[in-house]
């Protein structure tokens, strides 16, 4: 099986995430998103090695995208919770994963990334995954 079927839904739920935020910030482009998933990388790397995380200079639509992204990687990680906005009560969370999986996904987000920016231009990922995302 390859590596995108096991991992679609986590795959789907990252990319979720960056599609809420190009959504109500058109301005977002490809490199935004490559920027923030490599501090991701780097960040979680840090927590595996038990060192400090790197110190972040974000722009502010990076660090919004930054929110958002870390956010469901936390919540796939077992860290956080969603709560329902109808009834006010925690979501049940998905199988917890390990960061050497979130490592994997966000790594396979980025080659995607690179893939559509050279085939699509400055928003051609982003173009390309937004007609995916409901």
């Amino acid at each position: 099986m390859a590596f995108e079927d096991d991992y679609l839904d986590v795959l789907q739920n990252v990319e979720a995430a960056i599609v809420g935020v190009y959504r109500t910030r058109p301005e977002l482009v490809d490199y935004d998103v490559d920027v923030v998933l490599a501090a991701l990388v780097k960040g979680y790397q840090a927590e595996q090695r038990q060192r400090e995380k790197p110190a972040l200079r974000l722009t502010e639509l990076r660090q919004e995208l930054y929110d958002a992204v870390g956010a469901m990687c936390e919540w796939r990680l077992g860290r956080t919770e969603f709560i329902d906005p109808k009834t006010d009560q925690p979501m049940p969370g998905p199988p917890q994963l390990t960061i050497d999986e979130i490592l994997a996904c966000l790594k396979r987000i980025r080659t995607s990334v690179k893939r559509w920016t050279k085939d699509g231009g400055r928003q051609g990922y982003l173009t390309f995954i937004d007609k995916f995302i409901v």
